[in-house]
């Protein structure tokens, strides 16, 4: 096991060098550069040259990626034009909203969806299976936007109930207690439109995946030798269902950090989402390149993390 985590972490370097060429040079090819629309208007041709030397940005190309991935060797991924500010300390500031919001919206959607999907399986076609497959596809059919209007406009507009937007109420002094329980009352909306779409495709898999599962001989083996229904489903078939989970739960890590762009818009939850999309609008390019480099390492983390879970979960998978 350690041999193998090893090999791939080393496996990860050329691809993450890969992965930042090819969007460093992706990003080249918009037209303008980092400080396209952000020069004062007044500013001579010769400011203008001297603003873009000072930001290595009459460089070729490749000298321009050299002169990034040497600064981010040493954890200087340049500052964001946008904020001036260094990159790393713009996304410490807002990353760990987002964090919080889909980790809590993860936790929900595997306690909801595992147990419902289960459920579906060993009661197929029953009126359970059929709601619960109802709900599904709605909630995976409804558009994200639509739904988070829809909620704020009954609990934020006519019942004022929650409120509309934001991660606290603006111009509040509260803290301790008092703070977390107003951030609470932000982040349930949020918090429903994301679980929403989690556990509705969650469920779909894990019902697919048992319904698989619970065919196969060893399974009516079991059965065979008398052993109860609920020994037989949640010993020996729900951890070989939960393979084509896992891996699909793997993919959520840097979704924990990448957030949902368009729920956390609607709400105006201060993420990640909302700055990497005004970081496009911007063209701040220092800043979109360290928020998807880092999106990559956590992709790449999970895909780890999901191949070592599997020999966890099912002791036919060896890791050599």
């Amino acid at each position: 096991m350690r041999q193998y985590i090893t090999r791939r972490l080393l496996q990860m370097i050329p691809v993450l060098i890969g992965v930042s060429i090819v969007i460093f040079f992706i990003l080249q090819l918009a037209p303008g550069d980092a400080l396209t629309g952000k020069m004062d208007g007044h500013l001579t041709p010769e400011r203008k040259q001297e603003l873009r030397h000072q930001m290595g940005l009459d460089l070729p190309v490749h000298k321009q990626y050299l002169r990034w991935a040497g600064g981010m060797l040493h954890g200087d991924l340049g500052e964001s034009t946008t904020f001036k500010q260094p990159v790393g300390k713009v996304m410490n500031t807002y990353i760990w909203n987002t964090f919080y919001l889909s980790i809590l919206s993860l936790i929900l959607s595997v306690l909801i969806s595992i147990p419902i999907g289960v459920i579906s399986a060993t009661k197929q076609y029953s009126k359970f299976d059929g709601f619960f497959t109802i709900f599904a596809l709605i909630g995976i059919s409804m558009p994200s936007f639509f739904f988070g209007m829809l909620l704020i406009k009954i609990f934020a507009v006519d019942l004022l109930v929650l409120p509309v937007s934001g991660m606290s109420t603006a111009g509040s002094t509260a803290v301790g207690i008092t703070h977390a329980l107003d951030i609470a009352r932000h982040m349930i909306l949020p918090l429903i439109v994301l679980t929403l779409g989690s556990v509705a495709g969650l469920m779909r898999y894990t019902r697919s995946s048992m319904l698989e599962v619970i065919r196969q001989d060893y399974i009516r083996t079991a059965r065979a030798k008398g052993l109860k229904e609920k020994v037989v489903i949640y010993k020996h078939a729900l951890k070989n269902g939960m393979i084509p989970v896992i891996t699909l739960l793997g993919f959520w890590l840097p979704a924990l950090f990448s957030g949902a762009f368009i729920t956390e818009s609607i709400f105006g939850w201060p993420g990640i989402g909302p700055i990497d999309i005004g970081a496009v609008s911007g063209r701040d390019y220092p800043l979109m390149m360290g928020i998807n480099i880092l999106f990559a390492i956590l992709t790449l983390f999970g895909n780890l993390i999901a191949d070592v879970t599997y020999a966890v979960v099912d002791p036919r998978i060896r890791l050599k």
